[in-house]
C-alpha cells in the first residue's frame, strides 16, 4: 500500500479557492479505528457552509466530507476484514476529524456500515447521506408504505428532496415540490412528482391552495430557517412539518412556538447523524437493494474528480445542481 495519499484539505473559511490539493501521509490505524480507501463521496451543502465558516466547532486546516463509500484497506475490527466494501456517513467526519475528500480516511469503526452490492461507486456514493435523510425524514413525518395523503417538499431539486420523492411516490403519495428555478421544473416531473411549484422566495399559499385547498398532510422542508414558518402556515391543521435541512441556514430569527405553530400542528425534525453507523447500516442495505432493483433511481447530476474540488463546490455554491454531486477520489 502507498504511503502517501491526495487529499483535498480546507485551508481557512472562504470561498472555494481556499480548498487545495495536498499529498500527506497515509494515516496510521489506531485502536477503535480503520483506514477506509476510499472511491467516492457524495458533497452536501453542510461541507460547503463549513467551508464558508458557519460551522464553529470546525478548526481549519480540514478535509471535509461527511460520507464516503470504500474498501477498508487496514482494518482494526475482526467483523470488517480488510477488502469489505464500506459507507459511512456523519458522527462528525470532515468536522471533528478528516472526512471524505481524500484518497484514504482513517474513520472510527463504529461509523463503517458493510455493504454488499453490484453498484457503481458514483452511485454508491449518492446514496448513505442522501436516501438515509431522505427516508429518515419520511419516517419522522409519519409517512409509511400504502399510506394515504399528499406531501409537499419545499427544496425539491435538493439530492434529499428528488429521493424523498421518489420514496414517496412508492408509498403511494400525491407528492408536490417546490424549485426556484423554471429550467428545473422538467427534473421533477421526470422523477415523478405530481405538482411543481414555482418559488419565487414569498409564501407560497395561494399555489399550494390551488393544488389542496385544505393544504398538504405532511411537509419536508429542506430549505429551513427562511422557510420553515411558512411551513406551518401551509400544511393542514393537524398535519406534520418537517424540517431536515439547512439550504438557507441553521436558525429561525424571532421564532415564537405558540404563536407559530397553529394548535394541533406538529413542527418535528430529522438529523441524518441519528442513523449512522449501526443504527443505519440495515437500512442503507436495504435501499441499495432497492437502488439496484430499479424501485428507486438516484438523481446524480454530475461527477468530479479530486482535482475538480474547487470546481464542485462552486458548482454546488451556484445551485446548478439538480440532484446529486459526486466525488470520485481515484
Amino acid at each position: 500500500m502507498t504511503t502517501t495519499m491526495r487529499v483535498a484539505v480546507c485551508v481557512g473559511a472562504g470561498g472555494p479557492e481556499v480548498l487545495e490539493i495536498q499529498e500527506r501521509p497515509v494515516p496510521a490505524v489506531r485502536e477503535g479505528w480503520s483506514l477506509v480507501r476510499v472511491k467516492a463521496a457524495g458533497l452536501n451543502r453542510s461541507e460547503l457552509r463549513t467551508r464558508q465558516g458557519h460551522s464553529p466547532g470546525v478548526r481549519f486546516p480540514r478535509v471535509l466530507g461527511i460520507e464516503c463509500v470504500g474498501v477498508v484497506a487496514d482494518s482494526t475490527d475482526p467483523l470488517l476484514p480488510d477488502g469489505t466494501t464500506v459507507a459511512a456517513v456523519m458522527g462528525e467526519m470532515g468536522r471533528e476529524f478528516d472526512g471524505g475528500y481524500a484518497e484514504y480516511a482513517l474513520l472510527p469503526n463504529s461509523l463503517l456500515m458493510p455493504i454488499t452490492t453490484t453498484l457503481p461507486w458514483d452511485v454508491l456514493a449518492a446514496l448513505p447521506e442522501t436516501y438515509l435523510t431522505a427516508q429518515g425524514s419520511l419516517d419522522a413525518s409519519g409517512i409509511e408504505p400504502g399510506g394515504k395523503g399528499r406531501l409537499l417538499i419545499r427544496g425539491g431539486t435538493s439530492s434529499v428532496g428528488m429521493a424523498a420523492a421518489s420514496i414517496a411516490r412508492g408509498h403511494g403519495l400525491e407528492t408536490a415540490a417546490t424549485t426556484r428555478q423554471r429550467g428545473k421544473v422538467a427534473a421533477l416531473t421526470a422523477a415523478g412528482v405530481d405538482h411543481v411549484l414555482l418559488d419565487d422566495g414569498g409564501s407560497l399559499v395561494t399555489r399550494v391552495r390551488a393544488i389542496w385547498p385544505e393544504g398538504p398532510d405532511h411537509v419536508l422542508d429542506l430549505v429551513g430557517a427562511n422557510t420553515a414558518v411558512d411551513s406551518l402556515r401551509l400544511v393542514r391543521r393537524g398535519g406534520t412539518v418537517c424540517v431536515s435541512g439547512s439550504l438557507s441556514g441553521w436558525v429561525i430569527p424571532d421564532f415564537e412556538p405558540i404563536a407559530m405553530i397553529p394548535s394541533g400542528t406538529r413542527l418535528t425534525a430529522f438529523h441524518s447523524d441519528d442513523l449512522k453507523g449501526g443504527a443505519g447500516a440495515a437500512l442503507l442495505q436495504r435501499i441499495v437493494r432497492e437502488v439496484e432493483a430499479g424501485l428507486h433511481r438516484p438523481n446524480v447530476d454530475r461527477v468530479f474528480g479530486l482535482d475538480e474540488i474547487v470546481a464542485a463546490h462552486r458548482y454546488m455554491e451556484n445551485d446548478e445542481a439538480t440532484g446529486k454531486l459526486v466525488l470520485i477520489t481515484e
